[in-house]
């Protein structure tokens, strides 16, 4: 289906401030949870955040979302006008969080195409019954009657009745709003502003006046505020309440006028604006233009469409493989050209730092994935009737952001994994002499080119005979139990199929889940691993790349075939003596370095390579290692040290040759295709 809001620039500012909104009212909520109680603070920001989106939704015609943020804005105006006494906080918060996963989902309906068509009404009739229960139960008026109204009926857009209420304004207004520095898109949200006044009246002018389609006009609110003047029968303190309601507001002047010369003037001169055409409008703008232009240009932030990032991201991937294709061009072999390499010394530096550049700005911080995990924590303990807390260590981390997105589902099912399997009940908590209180840790930090993700909880730790037996009993035991760690037997529960949950759960039991983060991380050349001390606590570790476009790899020759090995994989390389080679009784070869025995993998009979370099001594050892894995690779030889850009592999190869061992490809400078080894693929 094509998506009919695609590149529709409003749409995506609605979907954009809106899902931050939704974001922000979703800590708010929780953290007041947790205190057990509602702040003058938190119920102002809760009022203002529903009323926006009830203002931004209603301007784009989706009502259904429209009227449910209304509705909660009309509880959050009684908690606020009233001060009810005994609320029952939990349950505020659950209608709350109920309607923000409503949002959400119509949110995604949004981004995806499709018909923005979800019922609200037991909802709003759930939040209406609490408010009825909450007003009987404080002895309140109904003074409160008419906000509490949705403003929705049966007509297609949303139109207030307000609008049509006073025929004769009595009261002239002027008034001045700055946004707060750094915002962005102060024309949108003056639009919004704007749409939210054609409420209460229809006599209002506005300066700049091309908001709508004219972004230049951004650098006039900045430096001059937006300017309003207008007729209403409000008084003054309910258009200052109105006024205050913006967000990311910084600044408010209302001045109430005793005479309306002004607005008479301004009317005037729009009926004479409005004949004479648009010709010197044109000029006008053209000359506007340039100046807003020259202002713009001590702006210091900007918002970029992250699609232009990627096509950025992989504009800077192919310069990176034409200049290897310049530099090491065949042509140049035997060549004495100082000059030439000098210049290819400073291209290559060149290359590097922007490619440096880009990357650093495709960077995002973890806190936006680690933080709503808190919301997974807060059901689930509802659900179990359990007690957890969840800690937060180094969100400031950063990764990329197509990272970000392959690393959240695996996140969130570890900690609900951590939950129903870790963490015990309150009273089994107390037994064994621990805090009734469970701790769930999420902990990121940065080791070299890699990311490090600890999910570390304090609750009963793994079963090693139990997973022993059902690995057994599963028959998906790889080798003999007496001949396996505890990290080996530990690292089962990653196996498909595999779960230790007696019964089937709403969150575990069925043997799908663990298997599926593994494949996950992988995915994005990533590694887990896991480790346990019985009735301590279980320690998860998610290692995964910074970024993955470009990486710096070793590439290696077999045959006529070439191979890219990650530099940060790599520990070292030798070239080794047929006396250094050990046979076992199955026929595996390995190697003894330095005291230890490590297996040998040969890449000609692995990927059915010919080639003459067959001999240990001929060829070129390379030692590699992935976490608690490591092993040695031969090939024939080693070719030297650069820059590759990741590339995909191609279907067929994926889907139907079902070749392990493979993270995908890249182009060599002289026109080559060399295949990415994915090093801990290679050993499974």
């Amino acid at each position: 289906m094509s998506n009919p809001y695609l590149h529709e620039p409003m749409i995506e500012m609605y979907v954009f401030e809106t899902s931050q909104l939704i974001e922000q009212l979703e800590k708010s909520i929780l953290s007041s949870e947790k205190t057990n109680s509602y702040t003058l603070d938190r119920i102002n920001e809760i009022f203002r955040i529903m009323h926006t989106i009830k203002g931004s939704s209603a301007m784009m015609l989706f009502n259904s979302i429209a009227e449910l943020a209304h509705t909660i804005e009309d509880l959050f105006f009684l908690i606020r006008e009233e001060r009810p006494s005994n609320l029952d906080y939990a349950a505020i918060s659950d209608l709350v969080l109920d309607s923000v996963d409503f949002i959400k989902v119509e949110l995604e309906k949004i981004k995806n195409g499709d018909d923005v068509d979800g019922e609200a009404g037991g909802l709003i009739d759930s939040i209406h019954h609490f408010l009825g229960k909450l007003k009987k139960k404080n002895d309140l008026q109904d003074e409160v009657e008419e906000q509490e109204k949705p403003l929705i009926t049966a007509q297609q857009y949303y139109i207030s009745q307000h609008k049509i209420q006073a025929q004769f304004p009595r009261h002239t207004y002027k008034a001045v709003i700055r946004f707060e520095d750094g915002c962005e898109m102060e024309n949108i949200r003056a639009y919004t502003v704007i749409h939210s006044l054609k409420e209460i009246t229809e006599n209002f002018h506005f300066t700049p006046e091309d908001i709508s389609d004219n972004d230049d006009s951004i650098q006039t609110i900045r430096e001059e505020g937006f300017r309003i003047l207008l007729k209403t029968d409000r008084s003054y303190d309910e258009m200052y309440d109105f006024f205050m309601q913006t967000v990311f507001l910084k600044d408010l002047e209302l001045i109430e006028l005793d005479q309306d010369d002004e607005f008479q003037l301004l009317e005037k001169e729009k009926k004479e604006n409005t004949l004479q055409g648009s010709v010197i409008q044109n000029q006008q703008s053209e000359g506007e233009s340039r100046k807003d232009l020259q202002a713009s240009s001590h702006q210091s932030m900007i918002s970029v469409n992250v699609g232009k990032l990627d096509k950025l991201m992989d504009l800077v991937g192919e310069m990176v493989i034409a200049e290897a294709m310049v530099t090491q061009n065949p042509d140049l072999k035997g060549l004495e050209l100082d000059n030439f390499q000098k210049a290819a010394r400073q291209l290559r530096k060149i290359t590097s730092e922007l490619q440096d550049m880009v990357m650093s700005i495709r960077m995002v911080p973890l806190a936006t994935t680690f933080h709503k995990m808190h919301r997974i924590v807060r059901d689930m303990c509802k659900k179990l009737n359990k007690e957890v807390d969840l800690e937060i260590i180094g969100e400031e981390t950063e990764v990329d952001k197509n990272i970000i997105e392959h690393i959240s589902d695996p996140l969130m099912h570890l900690v609900r994994n951590a939950i129903d399997h870790g963490i015990e009940f309150p009273k089994e908590r107390r037994e064994k002499g621990k805090e009734r209180q469970g701790i769930i840790t999420l902990e990121a930090k940065n080791a070299g080119s890699e990311v490090l993700i600890v999910i570390r909880d304090d609750g009963k730790g793994l079963n090693k005979e139990k997973i022993l037996k059902k690995a057994i009993d599963n028959g998906i035991l790889y080798k003999p139990e007496q001949e396996m760690t505890d990290k080996e037997i530990y690292g089962l529960i990653f196996l498909p199929g595999f779960s230790t949950k007696d019964s089937v759960t709403e969150f575990s039991g069925r043997g799908v889940g663990m298997d599926v983060v593994v494949k996950n991380i992988e995915a994005v050349g990533g590694a887990v691993s896991v480790d346990s001390i019985p009735n301590e606590g279980t320690i998860i570790t998610l290692k995964i790349p910074l970024t993955l476009a470009i990486i710096d790899g070793m590439n290696i020759n077999v045959g006529r075939s070439y191979y890219t090995i990650p530099t940060t994989l790599i520990k070292e390389s030798f070239r080794a003596k047929e006396s250094d080679i050990i046979t076992s009784p199955d026929g595996n070869e390995m190697m003894m370095v330095r005291g230890q025995c490590y297996p040998i993998l040969r890449l000609h009979e692995i990927y059915k390579v010919r080639t003459d370099v067959t001999h240990i001594s001929e060829g070129i050892i390379v030692m590699v290692g992935d976490g608690e894995k490591t092993y040695c690779i031969f090939a024939d030889e080693l070719i030297g040290q650069q820059q590759v850009v990741v590339k995909g592999l191609p279907n067929y190869i994926k889907n139907l040759k079902k070749i392990r061992g493979l993270a995908g490809c890249t182009l060599l400078g002289d026109g080559s295709i060399s295949l990415i080894l994915d090093v801990a693929g290679l050993i499974d």
